[in-house]
């Protein structure tokens, strides 16, 4: 697994440290990441609908309590079925990708393309002009 790059230096350290080349440190990382993803995009999803936990507990036919679970980045037990539920109560649709585990290298690398593709357009307009 590629090891993480981030611009704050103080976040790099710190990864540095604690994560490293630690196949199962980066494994929880890898994991805690996601679990903090799924509870944003619930609570953002929720809020966007203007529903407060209790209302969409009630759409969802669960508990106030248990939305509440699932919007908690700590909360590890997310299941598929409950994501479906609550995507339909608020008119969506769980959708699931599967994407290379370099995703960061991969978008430093499209970006770092289409940069240099940009410059060539410019570069190859500037000597028409000429």
């Amino acid at each position: 697994m590629a090891k993480r790059r981030f611009q704050s230096e103080a976040l790099q350290y710190t990864y540095d440290k604690f994560i490293g080349d630690d196949p199962g440190q980066n494994a929880s990382y890898e994991q805690e990441l996601i679990n903090i993803e799924v509870a944003k995009r619930l609570y953002d999803l929720r809020a966007k609908a203007g529903l407060s936990q209790r209302e969409l507990a009630k759409k969802v036919g669960t508990t106030a309590s248990a939305i509440c679970r699932l919007e908690d980045a700590d909360y590890e037990g997310h299941s598929l079925s409950m994501l479906r539920r609550i995507a339909a109560a608020l008119d969506k649709r769980v959708e699931i990708r599967f994407v290379p585990i370099k995703r960061e290298d991969s978008r430093r690398t499209s970006l770092k393309t289409t940069q240099r593709k940009r410059k060539r357009v410019r570069k190859g307009a500037l000597q028409k002009a000429s």
